[in-house]
């Protein structure tokens, strides 16, 4: 670890290096997730050493995160994803879903030292860690950073919130971890009881919004917040730094930014569905579509890190929609682009009329003349008939949305 700037000379080395060194894993990797029943079926047929490139990657399914709770019913524990036996794991979790996730035996597993470094933690710290510790992985994900970080951790959770006031003046730690809610919840109960906080001095927070607004306030109060992005199933997948804007790619992950609905990736800078294949010998996941939105933002960060940054968390990617009692799904409006390739980018605006569904497609292109052959392939895809609107190239928001429910009920 290093004890300038950086957590270590991996953020800075060059990109194509770093590209060179994950493409070079990824047959290995793949081979080795194969081994696990889940992943001989998700990834049949597939020759892991041919995937030494992110075409013959975009090749592969995806999986969904929102099917891992129905795998996982079909094939417990893990949806028989999981390479390491669940008697080995260290720890087995619980997320919302339910979904299940085991905990390898090598401590910083999840790859959250580095966040915390890049947050302004350093050896030696006290860390207030607020996230829950009760089957959820949360707590045992900063909990496991921290000390990969050598910094010792009160283990506080989320609930008893005058107790841990307490514990915070007695104990004085210098960071905190866990939503920003909460964070305000505890400054606001230490300011009202006249418990001294003044200890924090710098906050990683995630698992909620953090609007400017409260980081704004924070920073009044004395607390620098930086935000991570994580999942259980992959681990800390991008965090801010003192650079500013974005958020930096973590190593050892592949990211894709694929149009939602599909596996298919978009152009740099447009929002999509984030898609990751991690490493983890233990639970690795190849191209999980997390659900999330957000795009790549392009070039470097000023703070020196080299990897890949994203523009932040931008929304669900999932907007499946329920119209004249039938389901609507993205990847149904996805496959309306693909059979006419003179289409751009597509938003199907759900709305009112009197008691009636209505759904009109807007659809970018040059050529006005495609309306009626459109309309047919939405009425084929849907089974529903629609409106169908031509617009202009690159005029519809660049914000991931493919379903517009606009519907209001009086």
């Amino acid at each position: 670890m290093s004890d300038t700037s950086h957590y270590d000379a991996l953020e800075t080395r060059p990109a194509e290096e770093r590209e060179q060194e994950l493409l070079a894993r990824l047959p290995g990797a793949i081979a080795q997730a194969m081994t696990a029943p889940g992943w001989a079926r998700q990834l049949a047929g597939i020759d892991a050493r041919d995937v030494t490139s992110r075409a013959a990657l975009v090749r592969l399914p995806v999986l969904r995160k929102s099917e891992l709770s129905t795998l996982q019913k079909a094939s417990p524990p893990f949806g028989g994803f999981n390479v390491t036996p669940p008697g080995q794991a260290h720890r087995l979790l619980m997320s919302p879903g339910p979904i299940f996730e085991p905990q390898g035996r090598d401590g910083d597993g999840w790859g959250g030292a580095r966040v915390m470094f890049a947050a302004g933690f350093r050896r030696g710290d006290i860390v207030h860690n607020s996230f829950a510790y009760h089957l959820t992985p949360g707590g045992h994900m900063l909990d496991a950073a921290g000390h990969a970080l050598g910094c010792a951790i009160i283990p506080a959770g989320p609930q008893n919130t005058e107790q841990q006031v307490e514990a915070i003046a007695h104990l004085k730690p210098s960071g905190y971890v866990g939503t920003p809610d909460f964070l305000k919840i505890l400054l606001d109960a230490a300011a009202r009881d006249g418990k001294d906080a003044s200890s924090l001095k710098r906050g990683l927070v995630s698992g909620a919004a953090l609007p400017p607004s409260l980081r704004q306030e924070f920073s009044a109060r004395g607390v620098a917040v930086l935000q991570t992005y994580a999942a259980a199933e992959i681990g800390f997948m991008a965090y801010e730094s003192e650079g500013g804007e974005g958020m930096i790619l973590n190593e050892s992950l592949i990211l894709e930014i694929v149009r939602p609905g599909t596996g298919d990736p978009v152009p740099d800078g447009e929002v999509g569905e984030v898609v990751v294949t991690s490493f983890n010998p233990h639970y690795p996941m190849v191209r999980l579509a997390t659900g999330d939105l957000s795009a790549v933002l392009v070039g470097a960060s000023p703070c020196g890190r080299t990897n890949t940054r994203l523009k932040g968390w931008m929304g669900r990617a999932d907007q499946t929609t329920k119209i004249k009692g039938m389901f609507v799904h993205p990847a149904q409006v996805a496959e309306i682009g693909k059979r006419h390739p003179a289409l751009g980018r597509l938003r199907l605006v759900v709305s009112r009329d009197g008691e009636q569904d209505i759904m009109r497609l807007m659809a970018e292109s040059a050529d006005a003349g495609l309306v009626q052959a459109v309309a047919a392939t939405l009425q084929s895809v849907t089974k529903l008939r629609g409106e169908v609107k031509i617009v202009a190239p690159h005029s519809l928001p660049n914000d991931g949305k493919v379903i517009a429910d606009e519907r209001t009920y009086g």
